[in-house]
């Protein structure tokens, strides 16, 4: 069968173009590093790809989150740390002011030191983070909880202006976890034994009355049950809170290993190996020089060439 000039012609400016275009979607992935460039270069892996970027920077944003959860929590727990020194000193005071021994002046003293403290103990609850008060519940704004005073200027007890509700922040999809912010829990306790509730802000009240009495009886016996419960209470948040901070650092580390998962996976998926590219093109080139080598040799035939 005779073979004519224009079907080879033909054929060679069909493998010209081929090997050309293969030789320079190698040379942009070597210039770009990337596999694909566009999403008509591969349809399904772009879509993959795409899919495995969406993923990493919904991960990312999970881990701001836990992060910043995690320092919340620690704030607190520093802050409780520091309001359990706090009621420590306190009943210290009040078993000082108790004893048969302790004088007028002495419980003075102690009463002005205990008030002292309660205002130490309120500053403390009323530590914020990053501008947000930990313990405000809902309402992050301004200061939880206020001290009440006498026209003595005697401590009347405590007020809680914060709301009852935690704070939910997303850790992952589909997990939530609340951080503990509603003051309240650290204002109310219940006595298991006697069954019945107390609070922060009216046992204040009821100390220091009893101090101004000098009404030993209160102090060593009812008050200080009392304080206990509500001193145990605070330690009963603390480690809640603690709880939390530890689930906290295992969501960290779970989010940094899938956040190291998906970056490998989009690397094999996107980025191209150097080596094995760099091969391929030379490969490439020696097609497409050679595809030239011989379109001249084609290009030069003429008549003459058939005439013996």
């Amino acid at each position: 069968m005779r073979i004519s000039n224009n079907i080879m012609y033909s054929d060679f400016i069909k493998n010209l173009g081929t090997n050309s275009s293969k030789v320079q979607k190698t040379m942009n992935q070597l210039s770009s590093f990337k596999e694909v460039s566009k999403s008509s270069d591969n349809p399904l892996l772009v879509s993959k790809i795409m899919g495995l970027n969406v993923a990493l920077d919904q991960n990312q944003m999970y881990s701001k989150t836990i992060n910043d959860a995690i320092s919340w929590t620690q704030v607190q727990d520093s802050a409780l740390n520091d309001a359990g020194t706090t009621m420590l000193r306190i009943r210290t005071l009040v078993q000082s002011s108790a004893t048969a021994t302790a004088g007028t002046d002495e419980v003075k003293a102690n009463k002005d030191e205990i008030q002292q403290s309660i205002s130490e103990l309120v500053d403390t609850l009323n530590t914020n983070f990053d501008g947000r008060y930990i313990f405000g519940g809902s309402n992050t704004n301004t200061p939880p909880y206020v001290v009440k005073k006498n026209s003595d200027g005697d401590i009347t007890g405590i007020d809680y202006q914060g709301t009852d509700q935690n704070l939910p922040r997303e850790i992952s999809e589909g997990v939530s976890v609340d951080l503990l912010s509603n003051g309240n829990n650290l204002m109310n306790t219940h006595d298991k034994t006697t069954g019945k509730d107390d609070n922060l802000g009216t046992y204040f009240n009821d100390l220091v009355s009893a101090l101004n009495s000098d009404d030993k009886t209160q102090l060593s016996g009812d008050l200080l049950s009392r304080f206990d419960n509500l001193s145990d209470n605070i330690t009963s948040v603390r480690s809640q809170v603690g709880a939390l901070e530890n689930r906290l650092s295992a969501a960290q580390s779970r989010n940094s290993t899938e956040t190291l998962n998906l970056k490998e996976e989009i690397s094999d998926k996107q980025d191209v190996d150097v080596a094995s590219k760099y091969m391929e093109y030379q490969n490439q080139m020696t097609a497409y020089q050679a595809t030239i080598a011989m379109g001249t040799k084609i290009m030069q035939t003429t008549v003459l060439n058939y005439l013996d």
